[in-house]
């Protein structure tokens, strides 16, 4: 048995202005959000990610914070994350190696959204990680090896100049982006279902779907279960 924390990433209305698509069949775009932070070195672009849909003219140059990164999406080649906040570092840090890690991110609907898909706008599980080690604080990052080091390698917080991380996060090659997205929503965006309510510590009440959702070994159990279901859509 296992513990888990779901966390909000990728793309929404604030930065840099619009949502990732949800497509009528379940299957989504992980669209990240632009770099805000000086880097060490260059980020790719959003040109440089080639993404399956229209991105404005005015942003293709800008530079992306890939985080978190996926092994085979487009400029990628480990399973990483990191974060400098203490609301999201804190439940993170508590995590052991073996214990799982689930991103959500908040996404448009399509024209016409399927009966599990909310009406607008919905909150959905894009991916998860298998932590292959124990998380660690840019401080203990800077102590350690090497060898131990490239665990983390290509990490967008470790390209920003200075270092800004206060969790790192390894994944192991049981870590995966979704093909399908898993819903947290109900018919409305704003409505958790029963993955927050009922599975998760949280409440499902105010803006849920910006806070990290802790899950303990029983409700990790029914989350999992859930996302990999081999059935599809999933059930509300």
């Amino acid at each position: 048995m296992t513990r888990a924390v779901a966390i909000n990433v990728a793309a929404n209305t604030n930065q840099p202005g619009f949502r990732g698509p949800l497509r009528a069949d379940g299957s989504f775009v992980y669209v990240p959000i632009p770099e805000s932070e000086p880097t060490s070195e260059p980020a790719p672009t959003y040109g440089d990610l080639d993404l399956p849909i229209e991105i404005p003219d005015d942003l293709r140059e800008t530079p992306v914070h890939l985080d978190p990164s996926f092994a085979a999406y487009p400029c990628c080649e480990r399973y990483t994350y990191g974060d400098p906040h203490g609301l999201k570092a804190r439940p993170l840090l508590d995590l052991d190696a073996g214990d799982r890690v689930y991103f959500y991110a908040t996404l448009d609907a399509p024209d016409e959204p399927t009966p599990w898909m909310a009406d607008d706008w919905g909150t959905y599980v894009i991916g998860d990680f298998e932590l292959a080690r124990d998380p660690v604080t840019g401080e203990e990052f800077e102590g350690l090896p090497e060898s131990e080091r490239a665990a983390f390698a290509g990490n967008a917080h470790l390209k920003r100049d200075p270092i800004d991380a206060d969790v790192l996060l390894a994944g192991t090659d049981d870590s995966r982006l979704y093909d399908y997205a898993v819903p947290l929503s109900g018919a409305r965006g704003v409505d958790a279902n029963r993955a927050v309510t009922e599975w998760s510590g949280d409440s499902g009440k105010g803006p849920w779907w910006r806070r990290p959702l802790r899950y303990d070994d029983a409700g990790h159990e029914r989350l999992r279960e859930w996302v990999q279901r081999e059935s599809y859509p999933p059930v509300r």
